[in-house]
């Protein structure tokens, strides 16, 4: 779940099991209620998830902690939130930093303003118990293909930044210039250059940017706010 978390390779049968169950999706569950987390634990391993149960928040984030290897895949935190020590709603606030593992809160017992406050915070879902199983593994669902985007935007973003160090100062000063919107001539006549010379440097920046039109590069200094 920890963004910096070492990656974990199978090496037996049970691990490619684990695996492949991971690649679907990794659902940590956490509640004090024993016979609800084994319920809950059963149906989401019979939908081909693999699951992690905790008896309390504070148990999790020990181990969250220690930052073992784990196989890849989205993951989502399913959690109670009355619980001693450590409830939901601060366990969510100690968790904003992991943002990859969206968060569900199921409660028997809370009312709108936990409810408001843990959606304020990012909460996918918030569900009362007793939960049906089809809107519990719906909500499941969602918070595993919520995880999947936000994995493919970090991934996506730590290779941009890796073509990102590859553009010399120049090249950097011209796409900027474009993104604002000049023309070669008004980038050639601010930086002192001529206007091949502009069309060099752009050309240079989108082959190491992996940009194919003027367009996609505009969009790409957009999103990395240079």
């Amino acid at each position: 779940m920890a963004d910096d978390a070492p990656r974990r390779r199978p090496v037996t049968v049970a691990d490619q099991e684990r695996a492949a169950r991971c690649a679907r999706g990794r659902v940590v569950l956490i509640d004090d209620d024993a016979e609800i987390c084994f319920i809950y634990a059963v149906l989401i391993e019979l939908e081909g998830y693999a699951c992690e149960t905790f008896a309390s928040a504070t148990a999790f984030l020990t181990t969250l902690r220690e930052k073992q290897p784990r196989f890849p895949g989205p993951c989502c935190v399913l959690c109670d939130v009355s619980m001693p020590d450590i409830d939901g709603l601060e366990l969510q606030r100690q968790l904003a930093l992991y943002r990859d593992a969206p968060l569900i809160f199921i409660s028997g017992s809370s009312g709108i303003d936990e409810a408001i406050t843990g959606f304020r915070a990012g909460a996918v879902d918030f569900l009362i118990k007793p939960v049906d199983a089809d809107v519990l593994l719906a909500a499941v669902a969602k918070a595993l293909a919520l995880s999947t985007e936000r994995q493919l935007a970090r991934e996506r973003r730590t290779v941009v930044i890796a073509r990102m160090a590859l553009l010399t100062e120049r090249e950097r000063e011209v796409i900027q210039r474009v993104a604002q919107g000049q023309t070669n001539a008004e980038i050639g006549a601010a930086l002192g250059i001529v206007e091949r010379t502009v069309k060099f440097h752009r050309q240079n920046a989108m082959e190491k940017l992996a940009v194919e039109s003027v367009i996609e590069l505009v969009r790409l200094v957009d999103e990395m706010q240079l």
